[in-house]
């Protein structure tokens, strides 16, 4: 019997601009959640073999959306130069998108596919509901760039103006003219679960029916009902109001100025289950996470903050002033499942550059590590970024942990989050020692009894549970007048002071069993939020003690104040798994723990406000900075207000208050408005300059813009993920501040030089300048981090630096003809002097041929010996036009097996290599997707290559001589071979792990 196996994903080749995106769940990036129990997976769509299901996806097509059209050079994106924004109305663009809608009708047709939406403003492409044929046949359709899954997305939850230096007499709003004007004539879209319009931080005036001569940048409403305010940047957004369940249109006002939904690819995945009970269909928000972005943001300033009838001081957003546009795009089902749809996010991107927004934030993402930055989110931005749009994303919040940030595409401002001002609690022991934690409520717990929650499991449930303090797994008999020690993990962390709570228990202290952010949530009880080694202290005196006591005192009684700002422990971190690790990210930083800002009261026991955590309260706090700095820059481009924020950020510091020097954690640092006002200098970058970064990452996007290697993109950070001994890069500089700079940089283990060091650059001026780095004795295969800082003027224009240092760089493999007998192999060293080289094979492969039926599968057992560095098996399809699949097993006990590989694409070749395998049975199996039109079955040719030891391969020279960082070619050279079989082999380099395969024939 054949194994029933788990198709592998398809591979949709690139034709144009996308390429399949991980099929992951987007969420929203705040961590009031965090901690939560994980939300169960919907029920898998039919699997069918080879990888395509049955189910909801997003098509994009070839051909630019007007987003990204130029109309005076048809084809060419082009930043916008004006600030008018998109034209979605003219009589060119009226064309524009009849084309394309045509098209997608056309490619829609031909699969007998009926689109469920179509895009054309940020994205040339139509979200459908496809059968596994439908699916392989469009992505095999000239002309269709990518065919993605239609994946639901999780908002990423885990503002502080005093400490980000925006008031006082010094402080960034008022050096904007005052808090009025602090965003004025900017609009802030927030992409989220809504907004609570009643709320008193987005309280406005009723729309006018016309504007207002004497209020210039007034929102009014128009005839036609839209609303239309007349933006700082000369340009006008036009929104709508769309009511719906709780949402009226006298809930727009001038600072609602937008309000609209897009659940329709949520309700065709939810299907029967439908929308939650006291879910709004509407902008109405009931999961208080849209509020909270959008106060955090945009909310008016000194609004008094109340939490369980405590106040805590008044709220503010960042750019007070601007008008608020809300898309609700994040949903919960009547299963309880929650997310943000792939496909309703792309139709609320092009509708928010349809409408002509300033700024994006967008604290949302897949909860797993950027890999690419072409799926169609991420290049949705693309098009809003070159409509002239800032975009500002959460980084994730899955920290902290190496290489697990999210959107990594360079032209998305991707936000750490950072601690801020420490709201704190001290927990102190019977033996007097004390330990600060998170704490939102400052009152005192006097001296009580303490106990473990594994201590006081109630009958029927394990310790393990009570001491995670699960619902019901407190004894109330021996929790009550307790303070009970619970350990963070699975369910909410309020959830277990509930249940605390719940057992009659007076006071948690709640902690981190590994180390992660300590979090100042509204709990139900005195609560205190230790990190790991407190905690572990803590649980190590109340394990010991039967007697044991604690107290809570408010603040941070400790006699060591907490250091800040430090990188959130839940903040994910780089470096980023895409375009080869060279491109730096995250961006920068932004407070993101404790926030205290809005909230809908059906999700907050009636409150307006709450402090949640994550990096999806960072995002909107750089949200909000933008539309502050363009209210004053209104002709900056996005890069540029990027650059500014950047370059002029503060350290992040660690546990001891020195600086972290960490920008896979922090990026450029902390945000500093006040000195983004004025950067001196700014790193910018266009539409071209990204399609050519987009083909330096092997992106095939058609439009004819020479790839450039990615390091080289113009941001205002430099990122080297393979550097062979020394390597140069070109930057460029444009000055808001003229006069004269000076060139500063360090990377420990580097030579770092700058050419040239000194500047001197008048207003407007744009200055090419080069970095060199040389290694000297920098680990190899280690990052090593630092900074490049230009300094005059009055200012200091900071970069982070991060390079990798690697023995060689090599090609992944070579292939030659059988007559030639050579190959030539082109090195870059990292070191100068002798590279010794080792080679494997050349050996012959064993071909088997067969025939296989659609649906069917035919298997082929290979022998892997001992010693064996390198398999191939390679499914070569003998009859043109069928769709063959490849998945490679080991057999490991008796009859079972496991997964060892797959390869499975639209074409009928497949391919599976495996380095250093584990010696065993292979199970090779060729599975017959889909044959030729009008044959039964298909033909093919597999052949296995295993490869051991040495052979008749050789290097020449060998030892190489060598210079680090210069380009060195060697000679493959090998004897007479067989001409009818095909060989393989291998050539290693001295201290690199990457091999260069030899493939001949």
């Amino acid at each position: 019997m054949v194994r029933a196996h788990r198709p592998a994903p398809r591979r949709t080749p690139l034709r144009l601009v996308l390429a399949a995106g991980t099929a992951a769940v987007l969420s929203l990036t705040g961590a009031g959640t965090a901690g939560a129990a994980p939300v169960d997976p919907p029920a898998a769509p039919e699997a069918r073999p080879g990888g395509w299901e049955a189910g909801g996806y997003v098509v994009t097509l070839a051909g630019d959306p007007l987003a990204e059209l130029d109309t005076a050079t048809p084809g060419r994106p082009l930043l916008r130069s004006a600030p008018a924004g998109v034209d979605v109305s003219g009589e060119a663009a009226r064309q524009h998108r009849a084309r394309l809608l045509e098209e997608q009708t056309s490619v829609a047709e031909v699969a007998g596919v009926v689109p469920t939406q179509s895009y054309t403003v940020a994205l040339n492409g139509f979200a459908a509901d496809l059968t596994a044929e439908q699916a392989a046949e469009l992505a095999a359709t000239d002309g269709v760039v990518s065919v993605v899954p239609d994946t639901r997305r999780q908002l990423h939850t885990t503002g502080t103006p005093d400490f980000l230096g925006l008031t006082g007499e010094d402080g960034a709003w008022e050096a904007v003219g005052g808090v009025e004007e602090a965003g004025a004539g900017v609009v802030v879209a927030d992409l989220d679960t809504g907004v609570w319009p009643e709320h008193p931080s987005l309280a406005g005036q009723p729309l006018a029916d016309a504007p207002d001569p004497d209020a210039p940048g007034t929102a009014h409403r128009t005839a036609g009902g839209e609303i239309r305010v007349e933006k700082s940047d000369g340009g006008v957004f036009t929104g709508r109001c769309e009511t719906g369940e709780g949402w009226t249109a006298d809930d727009c006002t001038t600072k609602i100025v937008g309000a609209r939904a897009f659940a329709q690819g949520f309700l065709a995945a939810a299907g029967d289950a439908g929308l939650a009970e006291g879910e709004y269909f509407s902008a109405r928000d009931s999961d208080g996470h849209g509020t909270h972005t959008t106060t955090t943001a945009a909310g008016l300033a000194g609004v008094s903050a109340t939490i369980d009838g405590r106040e805590y001081g008044e709220a503010s957003g960042a750019a007070p002033a601007a008008a608020v546009a809300a898309y609700k795009v994040c949903w919960t089902s009547g299963d309880g499942d929650s997310g943000c749809q792939t496909s309703d996010l792309v139709a609320a991107i092009d509708a928010a550059v349809a409408d002509n927004v300033d700024v994006i934030n967008f604290s949302i993402g897949s909860g797993t590590p950027a890999t690419t930055v072409n799926d169609p989110v991420e290049l949705a931005f693309l098009s809003a970024a070159s409509a002239g749009i800032f975009v500002a994303a959460s980084a994730g919040n899955s920290g902290p942990g190496t290489s697990t940030l999210d959107h990594a595409s360079p032209w998305i401002t991707t936000v750490a989050a950072s601690t801020a001002v420490p709201r704190e609690g001290t927990v102190v022991l019977g033996d007097g020692s004390s330990f600060v934690g998170a704490r939102l409520v400052q009152e005192p717990l006097p001296r009580t009894r303490a106990v473990l929650g594994s201590a006081v499991a109630a009958a029927g449930r394990t310790a393990a549970d009570a001491q995670l303090c699960r619902p019901g797994s407190l004894d109330p008999a021996r929790a009550a007048g307790r303070v009970v020690v619970c350990d963070r993990g699975v369910d909410a962390r309020v959830d277990k002071s509930a249940e605390v709570a719940r057992a009659g228990g007076v006071g948690v202290v709640l902690v981190n069993p590994t180390p992660n952010s300590t979090d100042p949530d509204a709990h139900v009880l005195p609560t205190v939020h230790l990190d790991t080694p407190a905690g572990d202290a803590v649980k190590a005196y109340v394990a010991a003690r039967p007697a044991a006591t604690v107290r809570f005192e408010p603040g941070n009684t400790t006699g060591t104040p907490t250091a800040t700002p430090q990188a959130a422990g839940f903040s994910s971190r780089g470096p980023t798994l895409a375009a080869g690790g060279d491109v730096l990210k995250p961006d920068l930083a932004a407070p993101g723990v404790g926030i205290v800002a809005g909230t809908s009261p059906d999700a907050s026991r009636d409150d307006l406000f709450a402090a949640q955590s994550g990096t999806s309260m960072s995002a909107p706090h750089v949200a909000g900075l933008a539309a502050l700095l363009l209210g004053v820059h209104p002709d900056w481009s996005p890069m540029a207000v990027k650059s500014a924020l950047m370059t002029t950020a503060r350290d992040l510091v660690d546990a001891d208050g020195e600086p972290a020097g960490d920008p896979f954690a922090g990026g450029a640092g902390l945000v500093d408005p006040t000195a983004a006002l004025d950067p001196g200098l700014v790193y910018d970058s266009t539409p071209r300059d990204w399609v050519a970064f987009l083909e330096g990452t092997g992106v095939r996007t058609g439009t004819g813009v020479p790839a450039v290697a990615p390091s080289e993109l113009n941001t205002p950070s430099i990122a080297v993920g393979a550097l062979a001994g020394r390597r140069t890069v070109t930057r460029s500089v444009t000055a808001v501040t003229g006069g004269l700079y000076l060139a500063t940089a360090d990377v420990p283990g580097f030579d770092v030089e700058v050419s040239p060091s000194v500047l001197y650059v008048s207003e407007g001026q744009t200055v090419r300048f080069r970095v060199t780095f040389t290694r000297e004795d920098a680990p190899l295969e280690e990052w090593a981090t630092g900074s490049l800082e230009w300094r005059g003027a009055g200012t200091a224009v900071r970069s982070p630096l991060a390079v990798r240092p690697v023995a060689v760089i090599a090609p992944r493999e070579v292939r030659a003809a059988h007559g030639d007998g050579t190959a030539a192999v082109e090195v870059v060293p990292g070191r100068t002097g002798d590279l010794d080289v080792t080679t494997a094979g050349l050996v012959a492969g064993r071909a088997d041929t067969g025939q296989v039926r659609a649906g069917q599968t035919r298997e082929h057992r290979v022998r892997v010996p001992e010693g064996t560095s390198l398999v191939r098996f390679d499914l070569l399809s003998r009859s043109p036009g069928a769709d063959l699949d490849l998945y490679v097993s080991r057999v490991v006990r008796g009859n079972q097996r496991e997964d060892a590989g797959a390869s499975a694409s639209p074409a009928g070749d497949e391919r599976v290599d495996l380095v250093d395998p584990e010696p065993g049975t292979y199970v090779v199996e060729v599975d017959g997707y889909a044959t030729a039109p009008g044959e039964r079955t298909a033909a093919y040719e597999h052949t296995s290559f295993v490869v051991g030891g040495t052979g008749d391969l050789v290097v020449e020279p060998d030892p190489v001589p060598v210079r680090a960082g210069t380009a060195t070619t060697v000679t493959a050279r090998w004897g007479a071979l067989d001409e009818r079989r095909r060989y393989l082999g291998w050539i290693g380099w001295e201290g690199a792990r990457q091999r260069t395969v030899v493939a001949v024939g």
